[in-house]
This record gives structure tokens, sequence and C-alpha cells, in this order.
């Protein structure tokens, strides 16, 4: 049994908190705090560090961790630093397209190889970077078994 990753979008941590208590993972949607949220295999860590490495260029033993806000026995949630989210808004296509396949040629990390796929993601990230934005939210992701 693998593990699920919700990203979604929250004000602060005390609203992020209290996402898992009013739902249910299996009942999570695309659309709870007003966010189009996102489900992915992929850890919020991982994440953190493609983009850090892509676009910003920071050595992978620089990424910052993640914080913690919520520990569960049966859920976490973290939230993801700004520094992760932001960059992805302003950059074009020439920066996704690099950072993609920087992403796909570092050696020893986790998470998708393939230079197409690491794109696609990034479009995904770059799109959710703008809802949050929009929004005035800061990203999160909730992590169950």
């Amino acid at each position: 049994m693998g593990v699920t990753y919700k990203y979604f979008g929250a004000p602060d941590g005390a609203t992020a908190a209290r996402v898992p208590i009013s739902m249910r993972p299996e009942e999570l949607g695309g659309d709870e705090l007003g966010m189009g949220g996102m489900f992915s295999k992929i850890k919020p860590e991982t994440v953190a560090a493609m983009v850090l490495t892509g676009i910003q260029g920071i050595p992978l033993n620089k990424v910052p961790p993640l914080e913690l806000v919520v520990l569960h026995p049966d859920y976490a949630v973290v939230k993801l630093p700004m520094t992760v989210v932001d960059p992805l808004r302003d950059v074009g296509e020439e920066s996704v397209g690099a950072a993609a396949f920087i992403w796909s040629t570092v050696p020893d990390r986790g998470g998708p190889r393939d230079a197409f796929n690491v794109y696609q993601l990034l479009h995904e990230w770059q799109d959710f970077s703008h809802r949050l934005h929009d929004a005035g939210h800061q990203a999160y992701c909730l992590v169950w078994p």
C-alpha cells in the first residue's frame, strides 16, 4: 500500500490543521477551503527539491525542511515553504523545460526521472501556484497511508 499526498491551500496553519478533522481522505475533493487541490504520489520533499533545484538553482543538500503542522496516528499535515511555490508563478516555458531537464539528471534522488513527466508535473504545480497566490493561501500537504 502506497502513500497518497493531497496538496491544498489554506490561509494559515490553524486552518490547514483542521482540514483532516473535517474531511476524511476518501471524501477529499478538489475544492476544500476554496482551492483546487491536487492528489499526487510525489512526496512534498521531492516537489520542494524539484522546484528549488531545477528553477532556483539551489543544491539538493540546501533544500529547506518542511514544517510539520499536525502529526496524528492516521495522517500528517505539512507546510511547504513559500520559496517552493512562489518561483513557479513567474517562470516561462523555457525555465520549466530547463528545470525538468535538470531534475531528470540529478543523481541520487527520488521522484519521476523522465524529463517529460517532470515537465508535466511542474506545469501542474505552476497552475496550483497561481491558484494559491490568487486566493492568498499557502501550500500544505495532507499525507495518509
